[in-house]
């Protein structure tokens, strides 16, 4: 599947030896491909023009904020049957009427190869909690034909993050001070230890340090143009 714009992208195998190719838009926007299924993440209109991209048949909004909520976007990614899931402050925001809300903790199949579960994401550094309050925001892990995907959201080294378990592929935050720092991505890499970390949403933090951190962990850590 061709588009318009050129951004890098990187593909792994399924457990089934399905093929996924997953997209770095920038920032927080990452679109995934599995099988010519198309899910789109926090697309966004500022970092990207969604007109030039294939229409989704998935995309999952992780929280409120405009460099994750657009309606923009999300109009010219929505074709009849495309499955809209996001948090409930987000679908109270977007105002449609349109999407189904999750949960922290909520659980959905979306077909016989993809399923999400929505996780917490939020701040728990002193004087930095109303950037992303406790239970308002979602991160998500995504099992797709076996492969799991987690994608963070906004969020710090929360400890509910040593609950997620066989985690292939992570993306996590480095954006002070909405975010996390560079110690506390590697922490939560190693709360986590995932088979492949991808920083994302980093701004001008040097997230070199962060694979500098985890050499020898057994974390590949891999870069892209994530700001």
């Amino acid at each position: 599947m061709v588009f318009a714009q050129n951004y890098q992208s990187d593909t792994f195998e399924t457990k089934n030896h399905g093929q996924l190719t997953i997209t770095f838009v920038k920032h927080a926007s990452l679109m995934i491909n599995f099988d010519n299924y198309i899910i789109q993440i926090d697309p966004t209109s500022m970092f990207a023009d969604y007109s030039t991209f294939p229409k989704a048949d998935l995309i999952l909004i992780t929280h409120e904020h405009a460099d994750h909520l657009d309606a923009k976007a999300i109009g010219a990614l929505t074709k009849t049957n495309t499955m809209l899931v996001m948090n409930e402050s987000s679908y109270k925001i977007l105002g449609t009427g349109k999407g189904r809300i999750m949960k922290n903790g909520d659980k959905l199949e979306v077909n016989s190869k993809i399923s999400i579960e929505a996780v917490p994401a939020y701040n728990i550094t002193k004087g930095h909690e109303d950037f992303h309050p406790r239970h308002r925001d979602n991160g998500y892990v995504l099992t797709i034909d076996g492969l799991r995907i987690y994608i963070s959201g906004d969020t710090e080294d929360i400890p509910e993050m040593k609950n997620l378990k066989d985690i292939d592929i992570a993306f996590l935050p480095v954006n002070q001070p909405y975010s996390m720092t560079v110690a506390q991505a590697i922490n939560a890499a190693k709360m986590i230890s995932p088979k492949v970390l991808y920083p994302y949403h980093f701004g001008k933090t040097d997230v070199k340090q962060i694979q500098e951190g985890l050499k020898n962990s057994g974390i590949e850590v891999r870069l892209r143009e994530m700001q």
